[in-house]
């Protein structure tokens, strides 16, 4: 297995620069499968409350030979539980299904704009830290002008930003105003969710040829250009042969045409699954 780089968070915490996604892993296979990737390198592992595989994730890592301390562990926060009181409940709930003393990570699930709240949902998460139930607190799919609003109200900036980020949606300007205040970027479903426009993306001429030149495969050479734009992918995988493909993308590197040729995926707007902050709600 490669070597995998680490990065700093503007709290202090490290993580390393791919992540293991959990969406839809439930029961006894899900259980394997998380367990396996642990076994495959991952080290940094990623659920939420809504994923309602807390308690999955949890038992694979019992019956991981990897220690505790060794795992980095993130889950977010539902939208319905914004409210201060009830953010600080449902964090300890968090805990109590994934049978942990703390979580590494935990970020706001969505911004839900609508409702109002996302400021004393922050304010529970900052609390939260205070605890001792988490070790650092961030986001997922902030907008910078809500990332603006918790720092100006809280003086607390997230350590990371975890956002919808794939070729045909590369989040530039997002990712150039989190970095202004030093908050990491998390990559999810970095190939798409079984969306007809990512497969056609895996076949694509452009990419089927950077491929052949690294000797990788189309999803390894998309991994690696999250990678390199300095967003932490990650995928979600069954089995332990795609773990440890997924997982293989330090020992090459894109150059910059290449990086172009992915840019030129790039839509204005290229969401895919009609998921925009600005007006999402989430349960």
């Amino acid at each position: 297995m490669n070597h995998i780089p680490e990065y700093t968070l503007n709290d202090g915490l490290k993580v390393p620069a791919i992540g293991f996604g959990t969406y839809s892993l439930k029961g006894e296979a899900g259980v394997q499968s998380i367990a396996s990737a642990m076994e495959a390198g991952y080290r940094l592992i990623d659920t939420a409350y809504n994923y309602e595989n807390e308690a999955t994730v949890g038992r694979a890592i019992k019956n991981s030979s990897i220690t505790r301390d060794e795992l980095l562990i993130t889950s977010k926060l539902p939208g319905r539980y914004h409210a201060y009181d009830k953010a600080l409940v449902a964090i300890q709930e968090s805990l109590y299904r994934a049978d942990l003393d703390y979580y590494d990570l935990y970020l706001i699930h969505w911004p839900n704009p609508k409702q109002d709240k996302y400021v004393e949902a922050w304010q529970a998460l900052i609390e939260a830290k205070k605890r001792g139930y988490i070790r650092s607190i961030g986001v997922s799919n902030f907008m910078p002008e809500h990332n603006e609003r918790l720092i100006q109200e809280t003086g607390v900036a997230p350590s990371l930003n975890q956002i919808e980020l794939h070729p045909f949606f590369d989040q530039a300007n997002q990712r150039q105003q989190d970095a202004k205040h030093g908050i990491v970027n998390e990559s999810w479903s970095p190939i798409g969710r079984g969306n007809d426009a990512v497969q056609d993306i895996l076949q694509h001429e452009h990419i089927l040829r950077i491929a052949e030149t690294h000797r990788k495969t189309p999803t390894q050479i998309i991994l690696r250009w999250h990678v390199q734009l300095g967003s932490i992918p990650i995928p979600k995988a069954g089995s332990l042969q795609h773990q440890q493909e997924n997982i293989e993308l330090f020992d090459f590197e894109l150059s910059a045409e290449e990086m172009q040729i992915l840019a030129s995926f790039n839509r204005a707007d290229g969401r895919l699954w009609n998921q925009d902050p600005r007006d999402y709600e989430e349960f």
